[in-house]
């Protein structure tokens, strides 16, 4: 029988939608600009090699600063660094609506990017000590996981209605409205517990390593779609960020206030919700990159109509989070929740990865975008409160910056490796299917697409393996124990106090 906590804040399902619609700006902003670019690029004249830096600048500032970002909500307040970000963001959003040259918007790109490190884990944390009671905390999750993981959709729609009916600059400025509205309901309806902030004090060392460490993985990733995994920029790239991060680890073990307490991700279920949930990320980003392509490019839908094409996958989503996920959180073992919905994803794609140039929307697209947003759904919801289960208050940011960066990291690794892999395939597909004679314009055009479709199809059926992959680690790394069982604390440290769920 489920028991109301004393300390519930009255006002907590208020907070909730300012929350939300915080990370929603967020994670609408990894894809919303993309649809501008085009437009974006004609305007201010810059070159195809800056266009790379309008998503890279944001990636490598989001990536590499998200741990740090993280401790120092925690540090300072979850609160004041939830309102922090969402002015800064605001504000970095309106320098890049207002660029009159290149290296203006670049620089507010990565200034998004930065704000937007300190805001997602502040905006997870918030959510992650606000909801300390079971089934109140399954429901809560489930909207925060349909918004993370259906915002990047929403953001390809929105994408296209301002870049057609308005004007590229919209997709920056339209932020300044998100921003205003989280910023009004948080200084009304937002509390933070007391005594949930860490008073230790910060680890410049490791927040050094970390953040050079992630930005050097982030951006090696980005230079493997452009230059090729075999290149010396991408080969030093990788052999800087593991030295980096591996000196983080050894630091982070000897340290005596660490910036990531490696009791956060060496717990079983943590590390598993991480890991499995990075994967997931990889096949789902490869989904959008290559479907937006094959809708636009193949089947020449506009940018507006592409938008709407992903909606199925939305509705999928809300659904797996809000009518599975949290209805089934708190009487099955996540693993049960996370292993199938992973699987049914994988499922999703092999239906997907069955695109010709001529398929028909409602016989392929429509099913396998609604079983994606389905599965993903209901994995999504209860990895991310595994993912912050059982931490201290004080270590809730951390963890929360956490889940954001297996996704960001999965994120970049789905954009290289998928590309490469549909790249090296349409190349292939073309050279076998060379004509002997030179082809009319026509049949040259038809085996374009054709190789295009192919390599999106081959790079769509790796995606599926890495989903299936995601579901395997999610059964074997993480537990079965009963989610009506108080989680298991972090056993180092024992004073202060720890996230309860209450039953």
């Amino acid at each position: 029988m489920t028991t109301p906590s004393p300390q519930l804040d009255p006002r907590r399902w208020k907070a909730l939608i300012f929350i939300c619609l915080a990370q929603l700006m967020v994670v609408l902003d990894g894809t919303i600009v993309n649809i501008a670019l085009p437009s974006a690029q004609r305007d201010l004249h810059f070159s195809d090699g800056s266009r790379q830096w309008v998503v890279t600048a944001y990636a490598l500032a989001f990536g590499g600063l998200l741990l740090l970002g993280g401790r120092i909500a925690d540090k300072w307040g979850r609160r004041r660094a939830f309102l922090t970000g969402l002015t800064g963001f605001a504000l970095a959003s309106a320098l890049g609506g207002v660029a009159l040259n290149t290296g203006m918007l670049l620089g507010a790109r990565a200034l998004q990017g930065a704000f937007g490190a300190l805001l997602a884990p502040a905006a997870m944390s918030l959510l992650t000590v606000t909801f300390t009671e079971g089934r109140e905390r399954a429901k809560a999750f489930g909207i925060y996981g349909a918004i993370s993981g259906g915002g990047a959709a929403v953001g390809l729609l929105l994408g296209g209605v301002l870049t057609e009916y308005a004007n590229w600059r919209w997709t920056l400025l339209v932020n300044i409205f998100f921003a205003a509205v989280a910023i009004t309901g948080t200084l009304l309806e937002v509390r933070e517990p007391a005594g949930a902030r860490n008073r230790n004090r910060l680890d410049l060392p490791g927040a050094l390593l970390a953040s050079s460490g992630l930005a050097a993985l982030v951006y090696a990733f980005s230079r493997a779609e452009s230059n090729g995994w075999g290149s010396a920029g991408t080969v030093s790239l990788f052999v800087a960020a593991a030295v980096l991060l591996t000196l983080f680890v050894l630091v982070e073990a000897r340290v005596k206030a660490p910036l990531l307490p490696l009791r956060v991700v060496l717990d079983r279920n943590r590390g598993g919700a991480y890991l499995s949930l990075g994967m997931a990320v990889v096949g789902m980003f490869g989904l959008f990159l290559f479907l937006t392509y094959y809708l636009q490019t193949v089947l020449d839908y506009s940018p507006v109509l592409s938008g709407v094409a992903f909606l199925p996958m939305v509705a999928g989503m809300m659904t797996g989070s809000t009518q599975i996920g949290a209805r089934l959180m708190t009487r099955v073992a996540p693993r049960f929740l996370m292993g199938p919905g992973f699987l049914l994803a994988s499922g999703a794609l092999v239906i997907l990865a069955q695109i010709k140039v001529d398929s028909s929307y409602a016989a392929v697209l429509l099913p396998g975008l609604f079983l994606m947003g389905l599965g993903m759904g209901t994995a999504f919801m209860p990895a991310m409160s595994l993912a912050t289960r059982g931490v201290k208050p004080q270590d809730a940011g951390i963890a929360s910056a956490m889940v954001n960066t297996s996704q960001q990291i999965g994120g970049a690794i789905g954009t290289a490796l998928l590309s490469t892999l549909a790249t090296s395939a349409t190349t292939h597909y073309a050279t076998d299917h060379a004509p002997t004679s030179p082809p009319t314009p026509d049949a040259a055009h038809l085996l374009q697409l054709q190789a295009m479709v192919h390599g999106f199809s081959t790079a769509i059926w790796w995606a599926a393996g890495i989903l299936a992959l995601a579901s395997a680690t999610a059964f074997v790394l993480i537990g079965s124990g009963r989610p009506d069982r108080a989680p298991h604390h972090d056993n180092a440290d024992q004073n202060g106090p720890v996230l309860t769920v209450v039953h």
